[in-house]
This record gives C-alpha cells, sequence and structure tokens, in this order.
C-alpha cells in the first residue's frame, strides 16, 4: 500500500487553489513548512495524500525520467463522477479511460505533474492469467459517469472519504532496471508487462506502481530543480519487514537512513521512498 505523495511546484499559493478547487482536496497539515492536503474525516486527515514542496521557477523536465503520474484511488464509481463534475466546472482538460481492473480521468497540474483520478472495479471482475493482470485502454462513458454521480450521497466539492494514493506511475531511463529494484530489491511482484512498460504491486493488487520508458528511453533524472516527484511513501505491515527492506536495499549497495520510524532510500532516478509501518 502506498501513502502520500511529495511533489515540487513553483508556486505553492497556485497549486492550492488548483487542488482545492479542481480537485476537491483540503488542507491537513503544515508541517516543516510544506502543506499538506488530504479529505478531512478520513486517512488522509492523518496521513496526507499530497504534500507540496515550493522549489520557485520549477517547470516540467523535458525528456528526463521521474514522474509519469501519480494516481488518486476515490472509493467508488459515483465518487469518480463527482470528481469528473468538479473538474468540468473548473474547466480543467483532462483524459479518459476504461483500463478493465478501473476507470481513470487523466490530467496536468499547473506544473505539468500528472494526476490521475480512478476507482477500481471490483477485485471478483478483475481477470489474471498465469499470474498476469488483464488490463487495457478502452473508451470511458463520460455521460454515464455523471449521471452516477448523483447515486450516492457526497459532499459537492470536496474528496470522498476513503480517498488515498492508490499508484504512481514513473517514466525511467530502463524499465528492466527498474523491475530489477522495485521487483528484485524491494520486493514487488511483477504483475504485467505491456509495450515498453512493467506493473509491479503487493498483495495481488493490479499495480501499485506502473514503470515505463516511452519517451524517456536512456534519459538522465529529472534536475532537482524542475517540477515532478519528490517523494512517496510505502506502508509495510510490520517493522520486521521494515528491517528486511533494509537489509536487502543495504546489500544491493543502495544508501538507508531511518528517521522518526521511517525508512528513507533513493531509487536509480533520485526519487525519494520512505518506508513506514
Amino acid at each position: 500500500m502506498l501513502g502520500p505523495v511529495t511533489i515540487r511546484v513553483a508556486d505553492v499559493s497556485r497549486s492550492l487553489r488548483f487542488y482545492k478547487e479542481a480537485l476537491g482536496f483540503q488542507p491537513v497539515s503544515d508541517a516543516a513548512g510544506l502543506p499538506a492536503l488530504g479529505v478531512p474525516g478520513a486517512e488522509g486527515a492523518d496521513f496526507p495524500i499530497v504534500v507540496l514542496k515550493e522549489t520557485p521557477e520549477a517547470g516540467p523536465a523535458r525528456h528526463a525520467s521521474g514522474l509519469y503520474h501519480f494516481a488518486i484511488l476515490v472509493p467508488s464509481r459515483p465518487a469518480l463522477g463527482r470528481a469528473l463534475r468538479l473538474l468540468a466546472r473548473a474547466e480543467v482538460p483532462i483524459g479518459q479511460a476504461d483500463h478493465l481492473v478501473s476507470e481513470a480521468l487523466y490530467l496536468s497540474d499547473p506544473d505539468g505533474n500528472g494526476i490521475e483520478i480512478y476507482r477500481d472495479r471490483p477485485r471478483d471482475q478483475w481477470k489474471w492469467d498465469n499470474g498476469t493482470v488483464q488490463m487495457a485502454t478502452e473508451p470511458l462513458d463520460l455521460e454515464d459517469l455523471l449521471r452516477e454521480a448523483e447515486s450516492e450521497p457526497g459532499a459537492s466539492g470536496q474528496l470522498t472519504s476513503g480517498t488515498r494514493i492508490g499508484h504512481v506511475h514513473l517514466q525511467v531511463s530502463d524499465v528492466q532496471k527498474a523491475v530489477r529494484f522495485y521487483h528484485g530489491i524491494l520486493g514487488f511482484d511483477i504483475v504485467a508487462t505491456w509495450q515498453g512498460a512493467a506493473f509491479v504491486s503487493a498483495g495481488g493488487y493490479h499495480h501499485h506502481l506502473g514503470l515505463n520508458s516511452w519517451s524517456s528511453r536512456g534519459a538522465p533524472p529529472a534536475p532537482p530543480g524542475s517540477s515532478g516527484l519528490e517523494s512517496f511513501v510505502i506502508k509495510v505491515p510490520t517493522t520486521e519487514e521494515q528491517s528486511r527492506l533494509a537489509g536487502r536495499l543495504q546489500d544491493a549497495g543502495v544508501g538507508v537512513s531511518e528517521s522518526g520510524g521511517a525508512l528513507r532510500a533513493r531509487d536509480p532516478w533520485n526519487i525519494g521512498l520512505e518506508v513506514t509501518v
């Protein structure tokens, strides 16, 4: 399971307006000067969903490894319909797709950070073939999704309680190198490979991480001063698993530090990882 993501933005005030007005987030904390956004009354009230790190004059890094998108998982189809309605009112351009296991909306924030908002279909509707989950990219019926928004009570203009980070999708310089790190060292299961991308997960999920090189093959990491993904949180069930993971990282020559019960490291593209229990 994943926890909050920390993203770099050029103007925190501008980003706060966008995430509140277009996406329905609410401020939940301001630790160490980093505004954190979540859903009051949900897990996000104590464990934020998105943390904003101001990096003045940051702009998208072209042809670099780093963030492809982070994905916000809402708990129901009506909640996804309400998210679509809010985006439409804010006149945010969107993409859309039915992935068989999920239904998704795609957009970018003012700094070009990619965002997916999606809902999962029930697990008993997912199809597996020899350990590989079946996914696709089919059209999504947006009009039907908007009608669905009225079928379940929910606060207008806010994300629904239970919303959280569902997965993170990275663009990397070398997919096999990414698989060696996230599968070989961190221990995620490979659940799908498709046209220059790999998808890995834990606990039988369709994917917690996407890894592609569609426009980043051989590319260097995004510069620290660019917009993009600063870090994300991986939650493990026990301190024993956290310790085993620390040992595997150290055996692989990856620098590891610990602070406040969290294990910190960086992946081969300088993206920060924070492992918590």
